[in-house]
This record gives C-alpha cells, structure tokens and sequence, in this order.
C-alpha cells in the first residue's frame, strides 16, 4: 500500500520528468561537443601545417583575452552578434525564418546615419534619436517580409534575403551620394558627443546587448506572450485550434526581431569606430547571427555565449596569425565547422532512433537500481 501511494504521489509543480531533463542536458552538451570537435580538428589542420596547435591557440586566447583592452575589443567585436543572434532566436522561436538580421542591421544604422546628419544632431539627442530610430527601421523593414508571408504565403527565406541586397545598396547610396565625407565612399563620423560612452574595457552597447538578451530569454520563456510565440513554432495549426491570433504573433516576431537587429545597428554605428557608414559595415553580421542561434539551440542567454565564443575567435586570429603563422582562414573553418557539428548534432538527437535509444538507457539504469 505504502509503495502504491509513492507511485500515485504527484510529482512537484514545474518539476521535470526524466525524459525532458536527459533532453535538456543534450541540448547543453551537443554545443560544447561542437566547439570541442571543432577545435580538435582545427589543431590537425595546423598541425599539419607544420604548426603548433597549442602554441597556436595560447596565441588566439592571448590575442582575445591578454588584458582589459583586449577583452574589450573582444566584447565590442561579440557585441554585433549578440543583436543579430537574438533576433534570429526570436523569430525562430515563432516558426519564422528571418534570414534578413543584416539588412534590418544595415537599414537600422543607415537610418540612424540619416537622420543625425540630416538634422545635425549632437549629444545624448543624437544618441537617442539614433537608437529609437534604429529601433524603428529595423522592425518596419523585417515588417515588409512580415506582411508578404501572411498575406501572400512569400517564403520569407527567399524574401527577407533579397531585402538584405535592398538595404546594403540602400546603404551604399547614402555614403555614395547623400552623404559622402569629402568625395570618399563613407559617411562623415558620427559627432563625437554622440559617441557611447565607455563602460570598463567596451562600449554601453555590450551591457546593452547582455541586458536585452537577458530580457529576450524573460519573454520568451516567463511570459503568457513567449508562451503564444513558442506555441505558433511548434504548430501553427494547433495555436490557432486553441484561439491564438497566429498571424498577428507572426508578424509581431518578425518586427520584434528586426528591431532587435536595427537596434545592434545603430549601437555599431555610435559605438565603434570609425562611427560611420561605409564599405563592408554590418557585412557577415546576419548570417553569423543565424549560426548563432542555431549553436546555442534557440536560447538566447546561449547566445549571448556563443557570440562570446565566435569574439574570441575573431579577435585572437590575428594574434594566431602572427605568432604561428598560419592563415586567419584557420578561424573560419574552424567556426565553420562549430556550426555544423552543431547543427548536426541538433538534429541527430531528435531522430525518433535516437530519442529511443536514450529513453532505454534510462529504463535500464531504473532496472540496475531497482536490482
């Protein structure tokens, strides 16, 4: 009898069964697996070279991580892919295929550029014009997409790519033709005061980018409004059974995200030099951003790790690069091979095989036990 109330006593509020904790656990190990593997092929790559991968990798953590400046420049180079990460996380979050993080990037900043140099503003104004600004543009451009999906049924893949083209020749007429700096294919910079101001060894942008991942991950998971927007990715068809307006949270994930990226365009734009628009900004940002999301499998405190992750890579390269002499290229397939390993992983562990095959390696521990 004593035995039959244990097994009928309820488990507690918000406790998770052993399935869903093994599940969370994979989704924790299989981007560390990622890194690990990536970087263990990376060292046979340079040692193949004729290289040392040890020597070679103390150089990357040096060059990244040395000292104060460095770590900085290290958050400033994560800062932009934490904003491109988080909208990606978001709008996937809600069954969306945002793959315009760059153009809403681009169109955030190119905005911002405008309307500072347009009205010649200075200060804390320039600065809060030019995010709100961002802020705005971004959202309206990943809006457009938006509304092509739910009214046309548009693959919003195909078309928020070819927006991406739309905003960087935007973007190149600005600092062309509008407004170039003395000729030169650029803009004039960014009024010093207008400058963010420095918080230790980075600029306000990375505490602003960590905080609002920070917010994102609260939304998403914490809120009734994550809990609808989680619910239309998973399905659609059941959402809308259960009376959720989908196409309205559809079109909410696609302005929130572009947001989210116009914002960490303006941010770029006030926070790092050179301060201006020209050739090559915001270039890569987007689709880095995807990855990102993918990696840290769709949460956007992982994010807020990996975008970390692809800094220190970044930054040290260079660092590698003269210490060892090998190609900055090693950093590339490396991150490369972080995201496909990581992406891989993803879906291996949610094959019906798989998913069964741990699920037995959990009965047989509970028979081991019970034994």
């Amino acid at each position: 009898m004593a035995d039959n109330k244990k097994k009928a006593a309820p488990s507690k509020k918000g406790a998770l069964s052993e399935e869903q904790l093994r599940e969370k656990r994979l989704t924790i190990i299989t981007p560390v697996v990622s890194v690990l593997l990536a970087l263990i092929i990376g060292a046979i790559i340079i040692a193949c070279l004729g290289k040392n991968p040890i020597t070679g990798y103390a150089a990357m953590l040096k060059g990244s991580l040395g000292d104060i400046g460095k770590i900085g420049k290290t958050l400033e180079r994560a800062c932009p892919l934490i904003f491109t990460g988080l909208a990606a996380v978001f709008a996937y979050k809600c069954g969306v295929f945002n793959l315009g993080g760059e153009g809403q990037f681009i169109m955030g900043a190119s905005a911002s550029a405008y309307f500072v140099l347009k009205f010649g503003l200075t200060g804390p104004s320039a600065i809060a014009v030019g995010l709100v600004v961002g802020i705005v543009f971004g959202g309206l451009w990943a809006l457009l997409p938006g509304i092509l999906k739910i009214t046309r049924g548009l693959n919003e893949m195909i078309t928020t790519i070819m927006f991406n083209y739309i905003a960087l020749y935007f973007m190149e007429f600005l600092y062309k033709n509008v407004y170039s700096d003395q000729g030169l294919p650029q803009t004039p910079a960014m009024p010093k005061s207008a400058h963010l101001l420095d918080i230790g060894p980075a600029h306000f942008g990375v505490l602003v980018a960590i905080i609002l991942g920070i917010l994102v991950w609260y939304v998403i998971f914490r809120t009734s409004f994550g809990f609808k927007i989680r619910a239309v990715g998973m399905s659609p068809t059941a959402a809308k059974v259960n009376g959720f307006p989908v196409r309205t949270l559809v079109l909410l994930a696609f302005v929130i995200s572009g947001a989210i990226a116009g914002l960490g365009g303006a941010i770029e734009l006030f926070g790092k030099t050179p301060f201006r628009l020209a050739d090559g900004f915001g270039s890569g940002f987007g689709f880095d951003g995807v990855a990102i999301a993918l990696i840290a499998q769709l949460n956007p405190l992982g994010a807020i790790v990996v975008a970390l992750l692809f800094g220190v890579l970044s930054t040290g390269g260079t660092m590698m690069q003269s210490v060892i002499g090998v190609p900055t290229a090693i950093i590339d397939i490396i991150r490369g091979l972080i995201i496909i390993f990581a992406v891989a992983g993803m879906a291996l562990v949610k094959l019906p095989k798989i998913k069964a095959y741990i699920a037995s390696l959990g009965k047989n521990k509970k028979a081991e036990v019970k034994a």
